[in-house]
């Protein structure tokens, strides 16, 4: 009897360089492949968030490989909307912790 192990792609999310380009959430819709109104949907559970606000909102771009996890964890995982936010929440605090041992390191 096989067992199917799910493997969870950690993305590096490092400060945006000055020439990222930002994506308005229509772009950004299309990039990820999504209907707009289920990225509008991901922007009220607070899933993603613009780093522009005013005139429009405005996404780097490193948010259509976060919606890709999320889609992911949704289809692949059956995890709902809820413990996703729960699941980034943790893998951010993973990947803040990693490159925080990093440093450290880099110091000794």
């Amino acid at each position: 009897m096989s067992t199917t192990r799910y493997h969870i792609v950690h993305y590096r999310y490092e400060s945006r360089p000055a020439s990222e380009e930002l994506l308005s959430a229509g772009d950004l819709a299309r990039l990820a492949r999504l209907h707009p109104e289920v990225v509008d949907k991901l922007i009220d559970w607070g899933l993603i968030d613009p780093v522009v606000r005013e005139p429009r909102l405005l996404f780097p771009e490193t948010a259509v490989p976060r919606i890709w996890r999320i889609m992911r964890l949704r289809r692949d995982l059956g995890i709902n909307w809820a413990g996703i936010g729960v699941v980034l929440d943790l893998l951010d605090k993973i990947d803040q912790l990693e490159r925080e041992i990093a440093r450290l390191r880099r110091q000794l």
